[in-house]
């Protein structure tokens, strides 16, 4: 069969290996894989379609002869692979935020703004993943009605932050629970720092996991507002709040929007039922509503509890939760992928 000579860069982190699942789960043409990572992680193996590929350290070679590169890890590769590898004739679609506000790159989620890819110069990027879940509710309902002004609070699973945060997250659990006084009272930093090994940890917490920024806004605040303005094409006003909190896989986000006209739940709920990669789970009475642990595994954004915001003209409030790794990250990257092959604008490898 004809297909794609394919590189997934960072495919020993969390993100890499759900993008290597994803691949296989949606039987994506790939004609031949090379898979790249750190140097510390250079050596490992990793399995592909029952077979094993041993990972190798990310340099110039790994694009070679490549015409689609998938980047998984931080902004590291990225910055210094990315552009290069474009301008050498690979496709390249980024999951980092390196290249996510660069005006000549579009920053793409395919059920939104697909129509973007068409401007691409072999450089895509991937969403930050509260975006595309917070974009996958609203934008249906903006293409209905014009949003007029976003409040949103997210609730970040530690997966977000890569392997490292998952493992940290579980460790500090167990050495929490070996000392449930510190739980059950009022600990002092340095107590909790001598169990953890830190005064601040992810388990029975909540925390503004990243990196500040002047005026108190956290980085990913940042991504959001600005990444939001860019995928609808409009300046949004969008004030959010974001939290890291105890959950290994999936973000929940609660919304509250005001309309630029009158829009009834029940019209914006028919208008969610009907959108692709949306899953409305709306009823509440029967125990029916988004969590993270009901969306962790699946490529679906879960919408549910809409309900009238009675305090602004117009408002409406809803709850929206997607698995970070899939449709956050990996399966939007996959999508990405899938649209250039469906619109012609990737090239199979020749015969």
């Amino acid at each position: 069969m004809s297909g794609y000579h394919v590189a997934v860069v960072g495919a020993t982190g969390a993100v890499g290996r759900t993008m290597l699942r994803v691949l296989e789960e949606r039987e994506f043409p790939v004609a031949s894989l090379r898979v790249s990572a750190t140097a510390r992680s250079a050596g490992r193996v990793v399995t592909f379609r029952g077979e094993p590929y041993t990972v190798e350290e990310t340099g110039p070679a790994t694009f070679e002869g490549v015409q689609l590169a998938l980047f998984a890890g931080g902004d590291g590769a990225s910055a210094r692979f990315g552009r290069s590898a474009a301008k050498s004739g690979t496709v390249v679609i980024d999951n980092s935020s390196t290249f996510r506000m660069e005006p000549d790159v579009p920053l793409v989620i395919p059920e939104v703004n697909g129509h973007a890819l068409r401007a691409h110069r072999n450089l895509i990027a991937n969403p930050n993943c509260s975006t595309i879940t917070m974009l996958m509710a609203l934008a249906p309902l903006h293409r209905a009605v014009p949003v007029r002004r976003v409040v949103a609070c997210t609730y970040q699973s530690v997966s977000g932050g890569g392997q490292e945060n998952i493992d940290a997250l579980l460790e500090q659990t167990e050495k929490l629970l070996a000392h449930r006084d510190l739980l059950l009272g009022r600990p002092e930093a340095d107590q909790v720092e001598a169990v953890t090994g830190t005064p601040l940890p992810l388990a029975f917490n909540l925390l503004p996991q990243w990196r500040w920024m002047p005026g108190g806004v956290t980085e990913e605040e940042h991504k959001i507002v600005h990444e939001t303005q860019k995928i609808l094409e409009a300046p949004v006003p969008v004030s959010v709040t974001t939290v890291r909190v105890p959950v290994v896989v999936s973000h929940l986000i609660a919304l509250h929007v005001e309309f630029s006209g009158p829009l009834p739940v029940e019209r914006a709920r028919a208008l969610l039922g009907a959108a692709p990669g949306v899953e409305l789970v709306d009823d509440p009475e029967r125990g029916l509503y988004p969590t993270p642990l009901y969306a962790a595994g699946r490529d679906a954004c879960l919408v549910g509890r809409l309900r009238p915001d009675p305090t602004v003209p117009h408002g409406l409030q809803l709850v929206v939760a997607a698995d970070n790794l899939r449709k956050g990250a990996a399966t939007n990257a996959v999508q990405i992928a899938e649209a250039l092959v469906r619109d012609r604008l990737l090239s199979p490898a020749p015969r």
